[in-house]
């Protein structure tokens, strides 16, 4: 007796694509080539070729540059939330803005490529509107969670929260750039922002 199978039994199920899955790939590759061309040279054909996909790929995922760029700002940012998350910080507001900017900080490997990213991100923004304006949106939003947090400890310094946020955050992103630099090494980096956070949490 012959058994007949339907052929449609046998075919293969598709593989369920993850798309937030494969455009943060991509934004990886572009965090990797930003970090050593600058973004001004970067092309989707860099990333593709770094990501290891074709360009048809990248394109079907990010119809221009400045879009893939916007994209991989936001996974740059949940990663620093993510590590916000993993520490232990509890409910002091010192040592919640201290963890908030040490994660800024290019301590580690990781840090690093982002703060090489961050220092091209800034060169790109100056010339594309676009991306400008989403990078002036992020340190607005870290400089109002640092005011918040300054006037919470009810104790602000010589300056006003918003002065001391807007100190603060400026060190911080000049301390990161002399890290990157070779100029100043990560533990003068960190006992110079200690010294600040005194400052700005000193009581009167």
């Amino acid at each position: 007796m012959t058994i007949r199978v339907q052929c449609d039994r046998l075919a293969p199920v598709p593989k369920l694509v993850d798309h937030h899955e494969r455009r943060t790939l991509l934004a990886d590759a572009l965090l990797r080539v930003a970090a050593t061309r600058g973004l001004m040279d970067v092309s989707l054909r860099h990333v593709a070729a770094q990501a290891g996909v074709t360009s048809g790929m990248v394109q079907h995922y990010f119809r221009t540059k400045d879009e893939m760029m916007v994209f991989a700002l936001d996974v740059v940012a949940a990663r620093v939330q993510a590590r916000l998350e993993a520490d232990e910080i509890g409910d002091d507001p010192r040592a919640r803005v201290r963890a908030l900017l040490v994660a800024i900080l290019p301590l580690d490997a990781e840090r690093e490529l982002e703060g090489r990213v961050a220092v091209a991100f800034h060169a790109y923004g100056a010339a594309r509107p676009a991306v400008g304006a989403r990078l002036r949106d992020d340190p607005e939003a870290v400089r109002a969670a640092i005011a918040d947090r300054i006037r919470a400890a009810g104790a602000p310094g010589a300056l006003d929260p918003e002065r001391a946020a807007t100190g603060l955050l400026s060190l911080v992103e000049g301390l990161a750039i002399h890290v990157l630099g070779g100029h100043v090494d990560p533990d003068h980096a960190l006992a110079t922002l200690e010294g600040h956070l005194d400052l700005a949490f000193a009581p009167w």
